[in-house]
């Protein structure tokens, strides 16, 4: 479904300990949403518990959920981190996504 790359998990899991989550107990809850210069944005925030409804997946010992309306457009994604001068953060690489924004933000099918 989701697969998470070495340089997220490294990320998230600092991320999360700087913010008081633990990334062996709690989530990150990934979503799609309405806007963006291409149609669709994702969403990516850390949450302490799951709702009904919501999709668990586990990779590289991330947890991660998804709400059921966002499943379907996440299918196959790959959640990198791209750091340094250049690096642009969380990337999403959506092989659903037709048509992508410059800053990887956004997308539409």
């Amino acid at each position: 479904m989701i697969k998470v790359s070495e340089s997220a998990k490294r990320r998230i899991t600092d991320l999360m300990k700087e913010d008081g989550y633990d990334a062996l107990r709690d989530y990150v809850r990934v979503g799609v949403k309405s806007g963006g210069c291409s149609g669709l944005s994702y969403e990516l925030k850390f949450d302490k518990a799951q709702t009904d409804g919501d999709k668990l997946i586990e990779d590289n010992e991330i947890k991660i959920v998804v709400d059921k309306k966002s499943v379907l457009y996440l299918a196959g994604t790959i959640l990198e981190y791209s750091g340094g001068l250049n690096g642009k953060g969380f990337v999403f690489n959506n092989p659903n996504a037709q048509r992508t924004c410059g800053c990887g933000e956004s997308f539409s099918l």
